[in-house]
């Protein structure tokens, strides 16, 4: 559910936004600005928006709708050209090259593969076409970035599963780690800061790196990983992410496992939070969307003005690119209403349809409904 920002919320962010535009005359920090390329044939800055695929809801279900709504609201001559790479590499690229002709004036990028995208920021680069990375670190020349902290991400993770599997049991229980997409520099940053908390304190039986975040791999994977270890061999299950989950709980539920070991996620995906709600997934991580995607949108406003990405850029990546390092927050059953609900992602109305309305009353969500007379 998209939300309407608070009118402070939305004063700060404007008055944070003046502060980048009414920056005339500052010299842009080192390697961050460019010179915007020649306006479009309708005359009015462009911004081109590329999102890595549909599989992973998030994409088209909040970061799109929201960094085109905050582009319009703070840039009302600014139009947006959106598009999906469907998760093919070479069809991004062109997706690049395209924006490029179209000479549009900063680009948002969520790269497919960071490191194969490296050319096609260069050749933004070369346009003077300056490039906001999004959520994923691309390679090359960018501008800025933004995202959260990834490591943070994994240690959230780790922890809320050695917590769930408990402190007397962690010594000697196995794992199955499902990791993400190590081309996705996330998927590594997940990865590692997930072993930082892991390594000595649990047994990794097995350890899946899944190329495209695909829950069908992770089915695949984990219908493996139950086969080679047995159904009671598996005290706990790390998925990088809520889809990845969903694939290891439809493979452990068809192998007959329950109850269902605690398992992970992250992106607090509407089916996932019902999972939980439902007790068969343990955690996953909030990343409010609104301040990552807004970030983006000043940044790629102030940007295609030809300033450097602003003042909201206070971290640095990479040997100094300018960067938004947003906080992850874990989520489990228990802070259901102070995450995601109190956030506007979600209503009560939507996660507790009546299919889990009486999971909704014993997490306390919904009030019990009164005994039939």
């Amino acid at each position: 559910m998209r939300s309407r920002p608070r009118r402070a919320a939305a004063l700060a962010v404007a008055a944070t936004l003046a502060l980048a535009l009414g920056a005339c005359g500052r010299a842009a920090e080192s390697g961050t600005a460019v010179r915007p390329a020649s306006p479009t044939a309708s005359g009015r800055p462009t911004i081109g928006l590329l999102v890595p695929d549909s599989i992973t809801p998030r994409w088209d279900r909040f970061d799109r709708p929201l960094i085109e709504r905050r582009i319009g609201q703070l840039c009302p001559a600014c139009s947006v050209v959106s598009v999906s790479a469907q998760g093919d590499v070479a069809l991004q690229r062109q997706q690049v090259d395209s924006m490029i002709i179209k000479r549009v004036s900063a680009l948002v990028l969520v790269p497919v593969d960071a490191k194969a995208m490296r050319p096609a920021v260069k050749k933004a680069r070369e346009a003077h076409i300056p490039v906001v990375s999004y959520d994923r670190l691309a390679q090359g020349p960018i501008s800025a970035y933004v995202s959260f902290d990834g490591q943070e991400v994994g240690r959230l993770q780790a922890k809320a599963l050695l917590k769930a599997i408990g402190p007397r049991r962690a010594p000697g229980a196995g794992i199955v780690m499902m990791n993400g997409d190590l081309a996705d520099p996330n998927g590594v940053a997940f990865k590692k800061g997930a072993l930082s908390v892991l390594t000595g304190k649990v047994r990794i039986e097995k350890s899946y790196d899944t190329a495209g975040w695909r829950p069908d791999s992770a089915y695949t994977n984990m219908a493996g990983a139950i086969a080679a270890l047995g159904p009671r061999h598996i005290d706990g299950v790390y998925a990088a992410n809520d889809g990845l989950a969903s694939g290891v709980i439809a493979a452990l539920r068809a192998n007959g496992i329950r109850p269902i070991p605690p398992v992970t996620g992250q992106d607090a995906e509407l089916a996932a939070v019902q999972r939980i709600v439902e007790g068969v997934q343990y955690m996953t991580v909030y990343k409010p969307f609104k301040p990552e995607a807004y970030a983006a949108a000043e940044m790629a406003v102030a940007l295609a003005h030809g300033r450097g990405p602003g003042p909201i850029a206070r971290d640095r990546v990479r040997g100094g690119v300018p960067a938004v390092l947003l906080r992850p927050i874990p989520l489990t059953v228990h802070s259901i209403r102070r995450t995601v609900v109190k956030g506007g992602m979600y209503t009560i109305q939507q996660i507790c349809t009546p299919k889990y309305r009486p999971a909704c009353e014993r997490a306390g969500l919904v009030p019990s409904a009164e005994p039939a007379r």
